[in-house]
């Protein structure tokens, strides 16, 4: 799940710097959907693991 946290937090910074540099936010945005859709996926592929394996499992790994 930390890895969920931090490509959100690189989503952010991206928008973040969108609102501070107009020339180039269509760029920054287009890299803040980037980032949320790694985490997408690394949520997806944790929750899979989390079903499959059970939270037992994922706790000694």
């Amino acid at each position: 799940m930390e890895t969920v946290q931090r490509l959100r937090a690189m989503a952010s910074l991206c928008r973040q710097s969108a609102t501070l540099h107009p020339d180039r936010s269509w760029k920054l945005l287009a890299e803040a959907e980037y980032w949320e859709h790694l985490a997408a996926t690394a949520l997806s592929t944790h929750l899979e693991d989390y079903f499959t394996t059970g939270p037992h499992d994922l706790a000694a790994a």
